[in-house]
């Protein structure tokens, strides 16, 4: 899952050239960070942000992902995007890439 998740960051950059990622170790390294961010962060911020993605019909959760996202882009180099926008395509795609690729190559 680990080398799937790196896969899908390494084919942003050819789905939006607001994100780069420099290497496949860099993928790698981006590929942790994000799993940790997600498992241990992302919670806290779910509900601590409830009553917004109450109002916001799950929206703002699309928010909190952008965020995470551009967080581990400002913590890793080799791994940048461009903006908090970007940050938000480039977690959208990254969830659509992950999940057809672990799709593909995880069936049983």
């Amino acid at each position: 899952i680990w080398l799937i998740n790196a896969l899908a960051l390494l084919a942003l950059p050819y789905l939006t050239s607001s994100i780069t990622v420099d290497s496949l170790g860099t993928a790698l390294l981006v590929a942790v960070a994000l799993g940790f961010v997600n498992t241990v962060i992302r919670p806290i911020l779910l509900i601590l942000t409830l009553p917004v993605t109450v109002l916001s019909l799950g929206l703002f959760i699309l928010v909190i992902n952008g965020l995470m996202f551009w967080a581990v882009a400002n913590m890793i180099d080799g791994f940048h995007v461009a903006g908090f926008f970007s940050a938000m395509l480039g977690a959208i795609l990254y969830s659509i890439t992950s999940w057809t690729l672990s799709t593909l190559l995880l069936q049983k």
